[in-house]
């Protein structure tokens, strides 16, 4: 014989119910928020990702030069590849502080300082052609840059490679040279860098043994010129990344022995582009052979 159940036990249980209710509830909110639905955050703003902050974009100076004395031609690849080393590091900053300063932040604090640097460069090299020929008139004109709209899909006026940080032969014009090495000399510098340990590479000099450029040929010479100095710094990273490796002629046969070919297939472009519209130097194979120096 079932016996009813008191008040104060009815409210008991009447109660226990909602609570568990009240927790389900609980729990399937929770659980649709970590499904994913958006949530707002203290503030009362959606987290959301920064949109591209652009790129810049400069002129090309290489395209703009004249015929380029032997003697100068070293002094002049060093400043256009300096050029395209401001550009990687002005595009650097441009990443590094999206969202900062107000809307003038990017013309104040990235776009006016590069082109005082790159005031000062192609002054630089106006001077240089201008020691031993006719000096250059008029390329400060090219010394302010742009910024692309967010999301451009180009950097540095239409880089050969699409990367501002390892462009191997600068600009499509060649304009500007490596991409961010800033060697004291891109025709083939003669000490490289490199660990201590595992000694460094050593190749001669290419731009210090080429006579007059023609201004027709000015940018494809640079652009391979640069591609020299990117080739001696892979080979260099290559002796670091291998140390230990391999037997007594692991350098010579896996680093030493590409990095030649690789070079004299530069070289050669380098001829013939001189060649088109002048006499074409004869000789340079024998710089592609490169040592190692402990």
């Amino acid at each position: 014989m079932s016996r009813a159940l008191p008040k104060y036990n009815k409210r008991r249980v009447a109660i226990i119910g909602g609570a568990a209710a009240v927790a389900l509830t609980g729990a399937i909110v929770a659980g649709t928020a970590l499904a994913g639905e958006t949530s707002k955050s203290s503030g009362g703003t959606t987290a959301r990702t920064l949109a591209s902050p652009g790129s810049i974009s400069c002129p090309d100076v290489a395209s703009k030069l004249p015929a380029i004395p032997a003697s100068a031609q070293a002094e002049v690849t060093r400043n256009l590849t300096l050029l395209q080393t401001q550009i990687n590091e002005a595009n650097k900053r441009l990443v590094d502080t999206v969202g900062q300063g107000g809307p003038n932040f990017v013309n104040n604090a990235i776009l006016g300082p590069l082109k005082d640097k790159r005031v000062a460069t192609v002054n630089r090299i106006a001077t240089a052609i201008g020691r031993t020929a006719a000096k250059p008139q008029g390329l400060d004109a090219l010394a302010p840059c742009t910024l692309n709209g967010a999301g451009a899909a180009g950097t540095n006026n239409g880089n050969a490679n699409g990367n501002a940080n390892g462009n191997a032969g600068g600009n499509a014009n060649a304009g500007n040279g490596n991409a961010g090495k800033g060697n004291a000399n891109a025709g083939g510098n003669a000490n490289a860098g490199g660990n201590a340990a595992v000694g460094t590479i050593s190749c001669p000099d290419v731009a210090s043994k080429l006579p007059a450029i023609p201004a027709t040929a000015q940018a494809e010479v640079t652009r391979n010129l640069t591609l020299l100095q990117t080739q001696i710094n892979e080979a260099n990273k290559r002796l670091v990344d291998t140390v230990g490796q391999g037997g007594p002629n692991f350098v010579n046969n896996a680093i030493l022995g590409p990095l030649a070919d690789k070079r004299k297939s530069t070289i050669d472009r380098i001829a013939i582009s001189i060649g088109r519209t002048a006499a074409k130097p004869q000789g340079l194979d024998s710089l592609a052979a490169c040592t190692l120096t402990k």
